[in-house]
């Protein structure tokens, strides 16, 4: 009988195992199989999968409509909360399985790129008890990092959101009071940063970087104790895995001197800085050479900096014209329906619409911008354009611009040489 017992429980073992032979295997159980990327060596050339496993009202507007008049539900906090667990969990599964498929890393692959920056927020891999988050999002992720791998790309995971919020932004979960660094949520937040470092910690082929946080809002935060989440968390990140890189944002400070002297005793250490010229007054009312000039010069500075430096987000905008840009209901500055803003020109065609249906002068003004802002990221580090996808906003969808000619194909190509010197 114990003989018999025996074989019974091989040949169920072996069917279990052809039952998965031909699905994509996960990440937590594949063995690494290439070196990590050359951070100091090589052009990261990545893009965005903003809008997908975190909510932003503006990226996918038809999300958050039903609640357009109302200002009830302004990220994915309220969204979560207002609906309740089981339907909110129904809608964002229909979400995430739709919005970006394996169609898509193939295509980022085609036109040239190397990298996918994945924001993430702690929610999904370290939930705090008494928030009104869902789960499930791990399952998509998985699904990326096989993608990737399949498509040759590698993954930068970014912690998008932090318990309390980090910065107030809607793209951290939650709009309104920056609470993070207060009671246990810079702790959460250090879990959240060693469980999704544990998860893919065999996975180091495709996951290279792991990015600490998200664009912490450095002038309302205690930066000597963003300083000290950093050591932390690399030193999370690196207990999981040697062969991570550890991404650090600049926090809003200046990318080209205040982290120069941080970390210096940390190897794989790379800075990242967002790099947008409309969230002023005074950067929408520039003219397109103007953006154009700013862009160039950012090119000495990322190249003058002690740390490889990646401009982990960029745009081919010059308004905020895209709808909810500035958050669920809010206006733009450029056409002047934003608070305390004045009218510089028409949101026509920018507020919503396509890349196609761009007036041939903004076409222009895009690719000229585009152009220059990868002669001078590439300076450095390189570069992750924001975002891969958007359900309207023109100037913001990498794909799109790429289908209409505005994104250089291939990525060396100019259609405006020179612009930087």
């Amino acid at each position: 009988m114990i003989y018999i017992s025996t074989l019974l429980r091989s040949a169920t073992a072996i069917l279990a195992f052809l039952s998965t032979a031909n699905t994509a295997p996960t990440p937590n159980n594949v063995c690494k199989r290439a070196v990590a990327f050359d951070y100091n060596g090589d052009k990261v050339r990545a893009v965005n999968l903003g809008g997908w496993l975190v909510l932003e009202p503006w990226i996918t507007p038809s999300i958050f409509e039903e609640w357009s008049t109302t200002n009830t539900v302004l990220d994915e906090y309220t969204y979560t909360m207002t609906l309740g667990k089981s339907e909110a969990l129904s809608r964002l599964h229909n979400h995430w399985s739709t919005f970006i498929t394996q169609d898509d890393f193939h295509a980022i692959a085609q036109a040239g790129l190397n990298h996918v920056r994945i924001p993430i927020g702690y929610w999904a891999v370290a939930p705090v008890e008494g928030d009104p988050y869902v789960q499930g999002q791990l399952d998509y992720l998985d699904n990326a990092i096989n993608w990737a791998r399949e498509a040759g790309l590698k993954v930068l995971l970014d912690l998008h959101g932090a318990p309390g919020s980090q910065n107030g932004f809607d793209n951290s979960g939650k709009f309104g009071s920056i609470e993070w660094q207060q009671g246990d949520t810079v702790s959460q937040t250090l879990t959240a940063i060693e469980n999704l470092s544990n998860r893919y910690a065999g996975a180091t082929d495709v996951v290279t970087a792991i990015e600490l946080l998200n664009e912490p809002l450095g002038q309302s935060l205690d930066l000597d104790g963003v300083r000290d989440f950093y050591r932390n968390g690399y030193g999370r990140v690196k207990a999981a895995s040697s062969d991570f890189a550890v991404v650090i944002s600049d926090a809003f400070q200046d990318f080209s001197s205040y982290w120069n002297d941080f970390g210096s005793d940390l190897a794989d250490l790379i800075l990242d800085t967002h790099q947008y010229q409309i969230f002023s007054p005074e950067q929408v009312g520039r003219s397109p050479s103007d953006h154009v000039a700013a862009a160039c010069a950012l090119g000495p500075q990322l190249a003058g900096t002690n740390k490889p430096v990646i401009v982990g987000e960029w745009t081919g905008a010059q308004t905020d014209c895209a709808k909810w840009l500035n958050g669920l209901g809010k206006g733009a500055r450029y056409d002047g329906t934003f608070p305390d803003s004045s009218y510089t020109g028409s949101c026509e065609g920018k507020y919503t619409g396509t890349v196609a249906g761009l007036s041939s002068d903004d076409k222009n003004n895009i690719r000229s911008y585009l152009e220059a802002q990868l002669d001078a990221y590439e300076q450095r580090t390189g570069w992750a354009f924001w975002t891969w996808k958007t359900e309207s906003a023109p100037e913001w969808h990498m794909k799109d611009l790429l289908a209409e000619g505005l994104f250089p194909q291939p990525l060396s190509s100019r259609q405006y040489p020179g612009q930087c010197g």
